[in-house]
Parts: structure tokens; C-alpha cells; sequence
């Protein structure tokens, strides 16, 4: 008897860690008898927002979006972004001090990433000024801003442009908490029948797994997604960011994303408390 395929639309952002995480899925090295993914390429603000309406079955959402997207959607045990002693980064083209933030205004890549939510906690008087991800150092360098909030590639390559680096936030976080610094999750829509939702998180938990046992040409899919990085620097960045803690977030991911939203509650940043809920 044979079972016709659920179409399951699958969005994530344009990025060599994204591409090396679904690579065994895009490829189809890693298939499925109950669901077929459809990828959509789009940066994580716009998915974000896209989040709000319920508009894909499974989403990459940023850890502080999740809090306004938690009527529809649950969190997927596989697939987080996680910052282990390191994350976003505020940067500036000349020396600062974290006390030299307040006041300042500062190039976000969003106001629901995490690294927004990130630093609300570490300085809570700046002026966010939203430029997209890959335009902020930029807008530092042409005086636009004074300092720039930095997530992707730019973590790797600010010192090569000249840049000084303010604060990792995931080294500050990982020093104050003793906890990994969750960043981006993926997403299951709440409506999905639970045989789906689990095998949506079997896939991505396979795919993870595939990239990382075939590193190589994982790696090399990757590359098309990685803006012009040269070989090693994307190496380095995808592993920062696909890890153990990728496969399966484990205990300290929800551990950590609890702590992070519950402060960003008591902060006045997130309107309302939140359980934070995954599928495995």
C-alpha cells in the first residue's frame, strides 16, 4: 500500500550553517515516507515576522521570537543554534568599553533575534537602528551608527576589516550563567499531527547528522551560502554553530532558553512569560 507524501513547506535563512544542517535533507540523502520537505530561503527577521502569522509548517525562528510565536508553534529538539562561549558581537571602528554602550546608537539586525535580546540585558539604554544582517558593518565603517551588532560571518572577519571588538555576548553570557547561549530554533507548527511533527524532527535530526559525518561535501553545498568566505573561515563558522548541541538540544539548550526569556520578561523586554516547549 502505498502512502502518499504531506508536503511540509521548511523556511530557513540563506546561511552556510543553515545549508550544511539541511544538506542531507535539500539532497535527498535523507528521506522520509510520511513527508516530503519544500525549502524557502529568507533571513531570520522576515522569518521571524513570517512566524507571527503561522505562515510555514516548520520555520527557523530566532529563541526571542519565540515567546510571540508560542500559540502556534513548538520547538524542534533538533537544529538549534547555539553560541558555546561565543555569539553576536558588538563592534565599532574605534576602542569602547561596555560602559561606552549607553546611549549610543547601535545597528541591530532585528528587534526579535536573540542578539537584540541578548544585549537589552547586558545594556538596556542604546538606540536600535534595524539594518539588514549583512549591511551593518558597513553602516559602522560610514559612521552611520556607533557601533554595530554582529551576527553570521561577520564574527569571523570583523578584525581582518579593521573593526574592535566591544563584547561577545556569548562570552558573557557563558561567563555570567555557565550556560551555552541559544540563539536561532527551529519551529513545528502546533496543527501538524504529532506522527508528523516527530518525523519532521527525525529528518532534521538525520540531516544534521549526515552533514556531519560527510563534512567534506556537506561543506562544500554549504559554500554556495556562505557570501564569498574562503574555505576555512566557513569551516570554522559552521562548526561554531552546528554542534552537539545542534543534533539534540539536550538539557542545557531549554535550560539556557528558559533563563534567557524569563530575564527578558523581568526585563520589560517580553511582554509576557513563557514555557519554552519542544518536540523530540
Amino acid at each position: 500500500m502505498s502512502t502518499s507524501l504531506r508536503d511540509i513547506v521548511c523556511a530557513h535563512s540563506p546561511d552556510s550553517d543553515d545549508a550544511y544542517m539541511f544538506y542531507g535533507l535539500a539532497t535527498r540523502k535523507v528521506r522520509s515516507e510520511l513527508v516530503n520537505f519544500k525549502h524557502v530561503l529568507d533571513d531570520i527577521e522576515t522569518l521571524n515576522r513570517k512566524a507571527l502569522a503561522g505562515e510555514y509548517e516548520l520555520t527557523a525562528i530566532s529563541y526571542h521570537a519565540y515567546p510571540y510565536v508560542a500559540d502556534k508553534y513548538h520547538l524542534m529538539a533538533a537544529g538549534s543554534s547555539v553560541g558555546d562561549n561565543y555569539g553576536p558581537m558588538v563592534v565599532s571602528t574605534k576602542p569602547m568599553g561596555i560602559e561606552d554602550l549607553k546611549g549610543k546608537r547601535i545597528a541591530i539586525p532585528g528587534t526579535m533575534t536573540t542578539a537584540y535580546l541578548s544585549l537589552k540585558l547586558l545594556e538596556p539604554d542604546f538606540e536600535p537602528v534595524i539594518i539588514r544582517f549583512d549591511e551593518i558593518l558597513a553602516a559602522v565603517r560610514d559612521n552611520k551608527v556607533d557601533a554595530g551588532l554582529i551576527i553570521h560571518e561577520g564574527q569571523l572577519t570583523y578584525s581582518k576589516e579593521g573593526f574592535h571588538l566591544i563584547v561577545d555576548l556569548g562570552k558573557w553570557w557563558k561567563k555570567t550563567h555557565n550556560l551555552p547561549l541559544p540563539l536561532g530554533a527551529n519551529a513545528l507548527r502546533r496543527d501538524l499531527p504529532a506522527d508528523v511533527a516527530a518525523e519532521c524532527n527525525r529528518l532534521m535530526r538525520d540531516s544534521i547528522k549526515y552533514a556531519l559525518d560527510h563534512s567534506g561535501e556537506a561543506l562544500e553545498y554549504a559554500l554556495q551560502f556562505a557570501r564569498d568566505m574562503e574555505t576555512p573561515l566557513a569551516e570554522k563558522f559552521v562548526g561554531m554553530y552546528v554542534n552537539h548541541h545542534t543534533v539534540d538540544c539536550g538539557e542545557d539548550v531549554p535550560k539556557a532558553a528558559q533563563l534567557l526569556l524569563d530575564m527578558g520578561y523581568d526585563a520589560g523586554i517580553i511582554p509576557h512569560k513563557i514555557k519554552v516547549e519542544f518536540v523530540r
